[in-house]
């Protein structure tokens, strides 16, 4: 793992996202696939009951429920979203993400302020 990209997972090596995070009891636990100054990847798992309040975030962030049901609350609307759903949640609004039932997620932040690195997807 080399310490300018802080990443979570070793590279090149296949790994089965929801088995890299465990649920621990009355707990919110985070996994940080990957890291850079551009951005983050992070696995998190939400024991029944817990919840997490984000402060306001300058960046918009994709979520993705790979296991269990979770309720996430934007401004103030409610969303309940199911194995394999995803939401954007948006830059600057108040969230909460509430565990009624365990579940696991992905969350991913692409920060902006770095339009003048190429688009590589059209490589």
């Amino acid at each position: 793992m080399s310490r300018a990209d802080y990443s979570g997972m070793e590279k090149a090596k296949t790994f089965i996202v929801v088995e890299i995070i465990e649920y621990v009891p009355n707990s919110v636990v985070i996994k940080t696939i990957i890291r850079k100054t551009t951005g983050n990847v992070s696995a998190v798992s939400f024991d029944s009951g817990e919840s997490l309040a984000h402060r306001l975030v300058p960046f918009d962030t994709y979520i993705q429920i790979i296991e269990g049901k979770a309720e996430i609350v934007i401004g103030e609307e409610v969303n309940n979203l199911n194995t394999g759903q995803s939401i954007i949640v948006p830059a600057n609004v108040p969230n909460t993400i509430n565990a009624n039932e365990r579940f696991k997620m992905i969350s991913t932040v692409i920060k902006s302020g770095y339009d003048d690195i190429p688009d590589m997807s059209l490589l």
